[in-house]
């Protein structure tokens, strides 16, 4: 059994699929970083000030033994940018690749009329023998 997971793993996809989960996350870290600390700031300055990551909804006031709940919408809508950014770039990177990758022509496949030629010849080259 030890054997088989070992094949199963050296196979390439479970370690591809591990390096592009890797990949992935480390990328999307960088991808938030990104949103929060270079996009949305001028993006405020732009929306008279507005700091995206601290707009809120508040439900249900702060007391003294709890605190509000809210509805931090704009965390939310810092997500959807991010979400929106890393979208593009993994579009972008996946479109890249494809350009690098050579396609294959498929052979065309040969005809009936392809096929009565060449056992006509096979024939003949039978008969001359």
């Amino acid at each position: 059994m030890l054997n088989d997971f070992k094949k199963f793993l050296i196979k390439g996809n479970a370690v591809d699929l591990a390096v592009g989960f890797i990949f992935g996350a480390a990328f999307a870290t960088v991808v938030k970083s990104f949103v929060e600390n270079v996009v949305m700031p001028p993006l405020g300055l732009l929306t008279a000030g507005i700091d995206f990551a601290n707009l809120s909804y508040v439900l249900k006031p702060a007391t003294e033994e709890t605190e509000a709940v809210t509805v931090n919408y704009g965390i939310f809508i810092n997500d959807i940018v991010a979400f929106i950014i890393l979208g593009f770039a993994v579009f972008m990177i996946v479109r890249t690749i494809s350009k690098f990758e050579k396609k294959e022509e498929a052979k065309p496949t040969p005809t009936q009329k392809d096929i009565e030629l060449l056992t006509e010849i096979r024939d003949l080259m039978k008969k001359s023998k």
